[in-house]
């Protein structure tokens, strides 16, 4: 990831811009490592999300909202006790180093003005969050550290001290000509031996300057005076861009459109191998290229007692599933059974105990011998017996496996939906909504000793087309019983996702006639709302409710229709 010193430096001008001045209204503490800070300005509020996540450490304005616990933890009482209705006067950066220092002005418990720093330290799986006071002294951190942890103490009470810097030029004050000579000198690629020059220079940012110099990638050495030039050109570039704050919020995305990269310069290195396209501010950026994988995370971290238990269950239905598939296998021979009854019993007159197999001619097949294996210590007529009882017991086996199995694969299709909604789940209301569907289906056990509260209905997911149509979505299989039953009515049109697991959408009529526009862009949102949601080209299926039934005893969300027509799209938000 390029969120880099320079990045930073970048992404500080911009905050400072919009924020200073801003008073602290709200805090919040969605998970352990986030923090979110809803700031208060004459322009309006605005969402300052903070991570200190290994894998997506940042700051940024946020549009999204996390949900939060019911119960906030210590950390966030202590933030709150500090930083509610301060006004944040600024945002530092030392050089270019991977720290944003923000200062607020407060109001102690007996009404002192106080100075109070919130240091945000992006640096991968050292990352962390510490609130500092006026002297210096740190008042909590999100990562206690001692001695025996890192190379210095995060602890409350001790003094906060950088973390040791690293040997490098900083972009804005060296001598350019003499590092593009020591980079001339260095055995290392040129990438690396930019990122090892300079502060605040990430890999995909110094392979971008790399490739302008030379089409493949070479070592420092093996530069020659028109490359050096070049190389010093580009470096002045660039230096001219940090002061005079010019950057383009660059987001990269492979071709199905997932995010790759991102940075605060056009990157033209992966030439077609990748989509580039520029976002409005760099906050912006970083919520579009975070949000996706941190909300399946997030969701994965509150909800992995459920997850445990729908894997378990899918395993579980599927193994049984197999195994009565196989014993269904050898029920296919139970005719030969029968047959082998019946050529016992007309011929016991003629055999004897004490052999191991009977030779009869088989009157169902041209009168051709057939060796039937037989126990020696039973009479004929009792292993004619037996083999009758054999027949039976695989001709019932027959009907109720293949019962079994059926229930089996509506039960499997069923846990998948609920798997499928759970990955789409975004707040602690659809996860609780999700567990009380599963409580009741026998999944999960009710918690006796932990209090009920009551919950509010969440509405369903709603867009509206570009032709005027109001489409809904059900965010889980109560939902989706309940929009397909009790919402929509005859008329309205019913549409999912063939052959995967995904929501009820439905598109309401209002006494219209439905367009094959909003068809298409509704065909699209189930598409997206499914597990198909990273594929292209899906089949969707729509026909009119009326069409729809659910079988009884049937679970949640599982539904019949035989009359629909199908289109191919590619799944939209």
């Amino acid at each position: 990831m390029a969120l880099d010193g320079i990045y930073l430096h970048f992404l500080k001008t911009e905050l400072k811009e919009t924020l200073t001045g801003a008073k602290a209204e709200k805090i919040y503490q969605p998970t352990k490592n986030e923090l979110v800070i809803l700031l208060r300005t004459r322009q309006g509020a605005y969402k300052l999300f903070f991570s200190c996540s290994g894998s997506s450490s940042r700051v940024n304005i946020t549009d999204y909202s996390p949900d939060n616990p019911q119960k906030p933890p210590m950390l966030c009482m202590l933030l709150r006790k500090y930083l509610s209705g301060a006004v944040l006067c600024d945002i530092r950066q030392q050089d270019f180093d991977r720290i944003l220092f923000f200062d607020f002005d407060a109001v102690n418990e007996i009404g002192d003005r106080v100075k109070l720093c919130l240091a945000v330290e992006i640096m991968a799986q050292h990352s962390n969050i510490i609130l500092i006071n006026g002297e210096g002294r740190i008042i909590d951190a999100f990562r206690r550290l001692d001695d025996e942890q890192s190379v210095r103490e995060v602890l409350p009470g001790g003094t906060y001290v950088l973390p040791p810097m690293q040997k490098k030029e900083n972009i804005l004050t060296c001598d350019m000509k003499a590092v593009c000579e020591k980079i001339g000198k260095s055995e290392k690629l040129l990438s690396r031996a930019l990122v090892d020059a300079f502060q605040g220079f990430s890999p995909l940012v110094a392979r971008e300057i790399s490739s302008k110099i030379t089409d493949s990638e070479i070592t420092g050495v093996s530069l020659n005076f028109s490359q050096l030039d070049r190389l010093e050109n580009e470096l002045n570039e660039l230096k001219n861009n940090i002061e005079e704050n010019r950057f383009v919020p660059y987001l990269l995305s492979d071709n199905d459109g997932k995010p790759f990269d991102f940075s605060y310069m056009p990157i033209r290195q992966y030439s077609s191998a990748l989509k580039g396209e520029t976002a409005e501010s760099l906050s912006k950026l970083l919520d579009t290229f975070f949000f996706e994988r941190d909300r399946v995370e997030r969701t994965k971290r509150r909800a992995g007692d459920l997850y445990k238990t729908l894997t378990s269950a899918v395993e579980r239905v599927a193994r049984r599933i197999n195994n009565q598939t196989a014993e269904l296998k050898e029920c296919e021979n139970k005719e030969q059974l029968r047959i082998f009854a019946e050529l016992i019993t007309a011929n016991q007159y003629s055999l004897e105990k004490g052999v191991s197999f009977y030779e009869l001619p088989n009157y169902y097949d041209e009168n051709k011998p057939v060796k039937i294996p037989v126990n020696p210590a039973f009479s004929p007529q009792k292993n004619a017996q037996k083999y009758y009882k054999d027949y039976k017991k695989a001709h019932t086996a027959e009907k109720m496996l293949a019962s079994l199995i059926e229930d089996g694969k509506t039960e499997l299709k069923y846990l998948e939906s609920v798997l499928d909604s759970l990955s789409r789940a975004e707040t602690e209301a659809e996860l609780t909504e999700i567990r009380n569907e599963l409580v009741s289906g026998g999944y999960v056990k009710f918690r006796k000793n932990q209090k009920q509260q009551k919950q509010k209905e969440l509405p369903f997911i709603e867009y509206t087309t570009s032709d005027g149509f109001r489409v809904a979505v059900g965010r889980n299989n109560v939902q989706n019983d309940k929009l397909t039953f009790k919402t929509a009515n005859n008329h309205d049109m019913w549409l999912h996702v063939q052959g995967f697991a995904g929501s009820h959408t439905v598109i309401f009529s209002d006494k219209k006639e439905i367009t094959d526009t909003a068809i298409l862009e509704a065909a699209s949102i189930a598409a997206y709302h499914s597990k198909a949601r990273d594929l292209k080209n899906v089949p969707v299926d729509y026909t009119l409710i009326k069409n729809i039934k659910k079988p009884n005893g049937s679970p949640y969300g599982f539904v019949v229709y035989y009359t629909y027509n199908t289109v191919i799209v590619d799944p939209k938000k």
